[in-house]
């Protein structure tokens, strides 16, 4: 049953993005980036409902209010396909940081480009670290939230933490709270595959680590922190 009910999402999922893509396309390149952002954040609440009523995949959102509201860094664990679409519509005004690839398929990378997202050359070493911050610089000056994923891919639940140092180069150059995101998404949108099984995902935002650590500090209280709460939603949702 589930395998029927995820391969009916997937249809529906695939046939809303299409749709959509052909309704605002004639003019969505015209809109202002908050408009264009509203777009995507449509889409992204479209895929939300269709996953709810579907595949009986719900979700909970804690700890919103730890969420500056003058603009952030938030780093979120990377469990899923889920907290990659998920978060637009959650938080007030999020980009996020992401391959350059991206940015070159055809429509969604332009799309993605005129909403404000930040895409980064991950093998451009110094050069595009200092890109990438000065680009954010620009978001954040709009009071946006910067979303980044420190492991850098998707890890299932339970794997051990691959934390890279891009995160901790980013929060120096900001000097701005930079908010753990604990989640527990991959217990019912595993990475890799096409089923999804009923449950409530929940993401918590933790409380804001605040700038002026060195970074090794910085790294280390962001893994512990982001790790010990995912773990405490795994156990949850198994139990």
């Amino acid at each position: 049953m589930a395998r029927l009910r995820s391969l009916a999402f997937n249809l529906a999922f695939y046939a809303w993005t299409t749709g959509l893509t052909l309704v605002t396309l004639p003019f969505y390149f015209f809109l202002p980036k908050q408009r264009a952002m509203g777009v995507v954040r449509l889409w992204a609440r479209g895929m939300l409902w269709l996953l709810k009523l579907i595949a009986g995949t719900g979700y909970e959102v804690r700890g919103l209010e730890n969420v500056p509201p003058d603009g952030c860094l938030v780093a979120s664990k990377h469990q899923s396909a889920w907290e990659t679409l998920a978060l637009v519509p959650i938080l007030p005004d999020p980009t996020y940081v992401m391959k350059q690839e991206l940015a070159k398929i055809p429509v969604f990378g332009a799309y993605t480009t005129h909403a404000g997202m930040i895409h980064v050359d991950r093998a451009g070493g110094a050069k595009a670290l200092r890109a990438l911050a000065e680009r954010a610089r620009e978001e954040l000056a709009d009071k946006r939230q910067i979303v980044m994923f420190p492991e850098g891919t998707r890890r299932p639940p339970g794997a051990p933490p691959a934390y890279q140092s891009g995160v901790a180069l980013l929060y120096k150059q900001l000097h701005v709270p930079v908010v753990p995101a604990a989640l527990n998404s991959g217990l019912f949108w595993p990475r890799h595959k096409l089923t999804n099984h009923p449950g409530t995902i929940v993401v918590e935002f933790l409380p804001p680590i605040e700038p002026g650590l060195d970074s090794k500090t910085f790294l280390k209280r962001l893994e512990t922190a982001i790790e010990t709460a995912s773990d405490r939603l795994v156990a949850e949702a198994a139990a």
